[in-house]
């Protein structure tokens, strides 16, 4: 198996494990949070999105994202920053955070995969260790690298929802 394809591999496994978590979520599960300082569901569904489009169209291919070029901060009632992905976000901010409709969001994200995709399926294994050029925002990374960065990101944030839905609903989904 090359690189590319152990890669799109974790991410079909990792959106199979997402899309289990976000089931018959109601709206109102989508925004709840379990304590003032604690993100919704909805907020990290968008953040973890944001960060995948960010890292691939942006910082790996120095495209714009997808955010930008197919309009979905307008779609989703957000601004048009294509750097603001809830990043350093303070509890007051995700207070007031709108948290789109989860279909809405939903299509965000398979718009950013879709493009992940066809990036992996169409890149030789040499590309994984070219520099980023923007990589002062990672203190200095590869393709490779950042493609690491960004499963990791993935895994962390689909585990915080399926932990949040079972805060909500216990064992039954």
């Amino acid at each position: 198996m090359n690189l590319s394809d152990f890669i799109l591999d974790n991410i079909d496994r990792m959106q199979r494990a997402l899309l289990e978590a976000l089931n018959s979520l109601t709206y109102e599960e989508l925004t709840w949070r379990p304590e003032e300082e604690a993100n919704p569901i909805g907020f990290i569904l968008w953040h973890q999105v944001r960060c995948e489009d960010t890292y691939i169209q942006s910082l790996i291919q120095g495209h714009p994202q997808v955010w930008v070029s197919e309009k979905w901060y307008q779609k989703l009632n957000r601004s048009d920053n294509p750097w603001d992905n809830g990043n350093d976000y303070t509890a007051e901010q995700v207070t007031n955070f709108p948290v789109p409709e989860l279909k809405d969001l939903l299509g965000y994200a398979e718009a950013v995969r879709e493009r992940t995709v066809v990036y992996l399926k169409g890149i030789t294994p040499d590309k994984f260790d070219e520099e980023i050029q923007q990589a002062e925002l990672f203190g200095g990374m590869n393709v490779g690298m950042l493609f690491s960065y960004m499963l990791c990101e993935l895994t962390q944030h689909i585990g915080q929802i399926a932990y949040l839905r079972g805060l909500q609903r216990g064992l039954d989904k």
